[in-house]
């Protein structure tokens, strides 16, 4: 029975032996890693941790980008029934230290240069961390190399070679695995601990509910300390599925053309800077171009409402279609590299228009919804049972209340065992056993999940209406002329918000109107801007009740910044922080 991380390996290094269990890029171009190679590292880092003196329940500290290692080591440590601790490598020295310190870990391993920098600002306020190993060669002084780790571990596991698998084997389902640090919108992170039938209760759920097999390639972008992209690296393996890393979140345009993927996991920013850059194409094409896409495009969205009702689709109907797809479509899924079977989005909410917009074009997005502290999924549409607008239907296994108040409560085997060091904020984050998300959401009558906000985040405005921000921020965000949009109000007579431009967009538009400006400061104050901007808001958002919307805006000179505090590293707005740091400029919307 697999009901361990372990188990997950050893299962998977016996059943899917083939050439390409991973992907990486080398010199250019994709270089295959093999599941004997894979195995062969993992044992073989694992003794060498354990001669190093990592024992189970140990904590190991893992600062690094998607790699090939990040896995290997994370594989490592837990097979050894001790504890990974992920950490954001965009996360400050002070901020990195403190969860080194407060997850009480004795091994740090960093991938490179530019992380040890980081590590090695802090390290003299370290006291319980034994060992320093860096993924790359060659290292600091007193630093040892993974290589190092690795040759030991062989020596190890060639005079004892049974001694992984009886470590392995040994492992309880209910042993903790990893300590996940919520990045939080408010507030000092908590470390959530997830055990391994936590996490591996969740791959077998969606498992069970959506295909995927070793037949599949997942392309890694999402960060592996995130805890969606993680569970999901430990679903490709345990189907046996190739997994290729995109070299950084840059380059993930060229690396889906490279790679080729069947699968890939995404927040939604992804998919909304993907829509723009189509849109933004169209709009810049002659005349005769325009008219052909958005012909095609009225042609996809009738074709995909027809196949989301269920509906007979006339012949007439499919061959437009399959015009449309020809002329327009087949051009933007070639994109992604052209054998994408379905996207997932999930870490915040996917704007209903985009994902019908994709769905159109023929490529499905299916957004699930779940938390750290959930392993993370609780709900996820299906490839053939799902509806845009909601986070899906609850997965088996997994069950869901709603609160007097509107808050979604969860319990199951994938909910956290508690915050590490924290008990009277796992006391508060529980009642009669349910876990409190602190999302607002409520299930429509056919069940599938639909969630409006967080509950701290919706405003009430003095006239005591309640306005959802979230929903309203990813309708504005779907312009091409807008990065990002921060959406105020509460206790106040109406909505505001602070948009900050997608400045490529922003300056052509500028020089092709004839508006004169020096800088990025000038730009965003002239009249003419304000009110283009302001025109576009009122477009996308007919649909609004009066009370929703947005009266008045604040143009940004810049965007938000994690180094800021501003986002977390899973880009979520730090609400109250943006409300307090540019208090000035959000009363200013409100003096008479």
């Amino acid at each position: 029975m697999i009901d361990t991380l372990a188990r997950i390996f050893l299962n998977t290094e016996k059943t899917y032996r083939k050439e390409a269990l991973m992907l990486v890029k080398k010199e250019g171009k994709y270089s295959p890693i093999s599941t004997d190679e894979f195995s062969r590292r993992v044992r073989n880092i694992s003794a060498g941790l354990r001669a190093l003196g990592l024992r189970s329940g140990d904590k190991l500290i893992i600062l690094s980008e998607n790699r090939p290692e990040w896995v290997m080591v994370d594989m490592a440590t837990v097979c050894l029934g001790a504890v990974s601790v992920p950490i954001y490598i965009s996360l400050t020295p002070e901020q990195i230290k403190y969860i080194i310190k407060d997850s009480e870990a004795r091994f740090v391993v960093c991938s490179n240069s530019e992380m040890w920098t980081k590590i090695a600002a802090i390290k003299n306020e370290l006291p319980l961390v034994d060992k320093y190993i860096m993924i790359d060669s060659p290292a600091a002084e007193g630093v040892l190399t993974l290589e190092e780790v690795e040759a030991e571990g062989e020596k190890l596991n060639q005079q004892n070679p049974e001694e992984f698998d009886r470590i392995a084997q040994s492992i309880s389902p209910d042993d903790l695995a990893t300590i996940i640090y919520t990045s939080g919108t408010t507030g000092v992170p908590k470390g959530a601990m997830l055990s391994h039938y936590n996490l591996v209760s969740n791959v077998q759920a969606l498992r069970s509910v959506i295909e995927f097999t070793d037949r599949d390639t997942a392309l890694s972008f999402l960060p592996l300390s995130h805890v969606l992209e993680r569970m999901c690296t430990f679903a490709w393996i345990y189907v046996g599925a190739t997994i290729a890393y995109a070299e950084s979140v840059d380059t993930v345009a060229q690396n889906l053309v490279e790679a080729r993927p069947t699968i890939m996991v995404s927040v939604p920013r992804l998919f909304d800077k993907f829509y723009a850059r189509v849109i933004d194409n169209v709009l810049s094409s002659s005349n005769l171009k325009k008219k052909i896409f958005f012909w095609a495009l009225k042609v996809g969205r009738k074709y995909a409402q027809k196949k989301i009702n269920k509906q007979k689709i006339s012949p007439w109907l499919g061959f437009r279609y399959r015009l449309a797809y020809k002329l327009v479509f087949s051009k933007i899924v070639e994109k992604t590299g052209g054998r994408v079977r379905f996207f997932v989005s999930g870490g915040a909410p996917l704007s209903k228009d985009i994902a019908e917009f994709f769905y159109a074009l023929g490529i499905l997005v299916i957004e699930g919804y779940g938390l750290t502290e959930t392993s993370p999924v609780i709900a996820v549409n299906r490839l053939e049972d799902f509806r845009f607008g909601t986070v899906g239907k609850v997965l088996p296994g997994t069950e869901v209340k709603i609160a007097s108040d509107g808050e979604i409560w969860a319990r199951g085997p994938n909910v956290m065992k508690g915050y590490f060091k924290k008990e009277e904020e796992t006391r508060e984050a529980f009642e009669d056993g349910w876990f409190k998300t602190g999302d607002i959401g409520y299930l429509d009558q056919d069940g599938y999940l639909v969630i409006t906000d967080r509950k701290k985040d919706i405003i009430v405005t003095a006239g005591g209406k309640n306005v959802a921000p979230q929903p309203i921020e990813n309708t504005v965000k779907t312009s091409p002329y807008i990065a990002s949009a921060v959406v105020v109000g509460n206790h106040r007579k109406f909505v505001s918000a602070l948009i900050v431009p997608d400045f490529d967009k922003l300056e052509i538009y500028a020089r092709e109107n004839k508006i004169a400006f020096g800088d990025r400061r000038e730009l965003v104050g002239r009249p003419e801007i304000y009110e283009f901007y302001m025109k576009e808001i009122d477009r996308l958002t007919p649909h609004l009740a009066s009370y929703e919307k947005i009266k008045k805006i604040t143009l940004m000179e810049k965007d938000f910044e994690i180094e800021a505090g501003e986002l977390t590293p899973t880009l979520k707005v730090r609400r109250k922080i943006v409300e307090d740091k540019y208090k000035n400029l959000i009363d200013r919307m409100y003096q008479e």
